[in-house]
């Protein structure tokens, strides 16, 4: 298989897995090695006491992309730490686009960038994460 084949691969199998992601009715729009670009729509549930945008789910947005994109390497790999910043709300029936991509890795520890934007192309929030790689495949196959 091909590095983007396996990428593929990859998330397919662990949105699958995903209820919290697929609860939230969110979409994988595209993936590659070192990186995700997820959509989610913001329902009338997703709103608190402001009629804003729990920032809870927009973090689990931008978690899901981020979780997404450092495990398509096929390496079971885990959030170490990971850090939001919350640019401007986000209202009802909002889609906001998530966007994972890799800055390095290192050994087993990796940097993911992840950007947050509405449907206007307007950026929403900021999200950084670190994580762990292990030894352990995702699917059985080769990685990147």
């Amino acid at each position: 298989m091909t590095p983007q084949q396996v990428a593929e691969a990859v998330v397919r199998k662990m949105f699958e897995n995903d209820a919290a992601s697929r609860a939230l009715g969110m979409q994988v729009l595209e993936v590659r090695p070192g990186y995700a670009r997820v959509e989610m729509r913001i329902r009338p549930d997703m709103l608190n006491g402001h009629a804003i945008c729990h920032g809870g789910l927009i973090f689990s947005l931008a978690d899901s992309a981020f979780a997404f994109a450092c495990n398509t390497c096929n390496f079971v790999t885990v959030a170490a730490s990971c850090s939001i910043e919350f640019l401007a709300p986000v209202y009802l029936n909002d889609v906001l686009t998530s966007e994972a991509v890799e800055r390095i890795v290192k050994g087993r520890t990796g940097i993911y960038d992840v950007s947050v934007v509405n449907h206007k192309e307007e950026q929403v929030a900021l999200f950084r994460g670190r994580c762990h790689r292990s030894r352990e495949q995702v699917i059985s196959v080769s990685g990147c």
